[in-house]
């Protein structure tokens, strides 16, 4: 990617994917609302293991562990109040 300057921030990732993070600061237009549906998801092999370590850190969480098949997540809320998921997919 080629380079941004700020507000816009491009995370280095490996593979085909990409990470963009952008606060919309220059769109006077923009009004953000923390929304109850995950803007992202965060990767974790072990779902069990990563609750754990999220209720041993007072992280609020805001769905329990669901599963189908061998694919399971849980959602928790940052201190904005935006919902993320951690998913072992």
């Amino acid at each position: 990617m080629s380079h941004v300057e700020s507000p816009v921030h491009n995370v280095p990732v490996s593979g085909p994917t990409s990470l963009t993070l952008d606060d919309h600061r220059f769109d006077p237009n923009f009004h953000y609302e923390a929304t109850t549906q995950p803007l992202f998801n965060l990767y974790a092999p072990n779902i069990q293991d990563a609750y754990d370590d999220i209720q041993n850190k007072g992280i609020r969480v805001v769905r329990e562990i669901e599963q189908v098949g061998e694919t399971a997540w849980f959602n928790i809320e940052d201190p904005d109040g935006n919902v993320i998921m951690i998913c072992n997919c």
